[in-house]
């Protein structure tokens, strides 16, 4: 065989060999890694803080994952899931919440769990010329003008409070007064800009705002646990990356996180 034609069969050969090689280089080096894939973790704003450290925490751990949280009261998060929103974990401060997606099949049911519970507390602006509440009674006064409340038909902490006020006799003595929030972030607001006299939040809220501008009045009395569940939703493209973070959030260094910010065990 001549020269010539021996050049025109292995420099193709040689060709394909170093393709192979470059492929196979491109596949080893750090830029070829898999790609991340992300999770939303709808999640009620009263837990803003601690989730965000636990989401922090979780890409750490899990480095193929990254996590987007969606904040918002826990009845605005499932009706944002009942109407298709693509979400793989909900997080709420709210059983009945949760109930009602399981009710309509919206949730993987083996993997809900109670993660942490909590307490309401009544807050009032810093002041010096005024004597605080000591008891739900004391709203009824009239040096008590306005009094944030979390929205009863949206947020959880509404829906626990309204039926303790209506119980204890005084909803319709101070229903003109009662300025409601979407969230009980922006209950707390309102008591730190001193809009309102009173405001009901969660502790964990308390504890976590800016605690020079307000003070704890009192320990609110409730009829029931206040526990938080989270679960994996059906629609989930995702959903063992989604239950690896739902066994983070109800883990050890899940629940030692939540205890930093308040939350109690459920």
């Amino acid at each position: 065989m001549s020269d010539s034609k021996t050049k025109k069969l292995i420099l193709p050969r040689l060709a394909a060999i170093l393709f192979l090689v470059i492929l196979a280089l491109i596949a080893g080096s750090p830029g070829a890694e898999e790609e991340t894939t992300t999770i939303t973790v709808s999640t009620a704003s009263t837990l803003t803080e601690a989730f965000t450290d636990i989401a922090r925490e979780f890409e750490v751990a899990h480095p193929d994952t990254k996590v987007e949280l969606n904040l918002a009261s826990s009845g605005t998060l499932r009706t944002q899931i009942e109407s298709g929103a693509p979400v793989d974990v909900f997080a709420s401060s709210s059983e009945s919440d949760m109930d009602l997606l399981s009710e309509k099949g919206l949730i993987e049911e083996s993997s809900r769990k109670d993660f942490a519970a909590n307490t309401i507390v009544m807050v009032v602006p810093e002041k010096d010329s005024s004597e605080p509440p000591k008891s739900l009674e004391d709203l009824t006064a009239g040096s008590i003008e306005k009094i944030a409340i979390g929205n009863p038909e949206t947020t959880t902490i509404g829906k626990y409070v309204k039926p303790v006020l209506e119980d204890a006799g005084i909803w319709d003595k101070i229903r003109s007064k009662v300025i409601l929030g979407e969230t009980v972030k922006q209950v707390l607001t309102y008591v730190e800009t001193g809009e309102v006299d009173a405001g009901f939040v969660f502790i964990t809220d308390a504890e976590s705002g800016q605690k020079d501008l307000y003070e704890i009045a009192f320990t609110v009395p409730v009829n029931e646990s206040i526990t938080y569940p989270i679960a994996v939703i059906n629609e989930s493209a995702n959903k063992e990356g989604a239950q690896e973070f739902v066994d983070f959030v109800t883990g050890i260094r899940g629940q030692e996180i939540l205890a930093e910010y308040g939350f109690k065990s459920a």
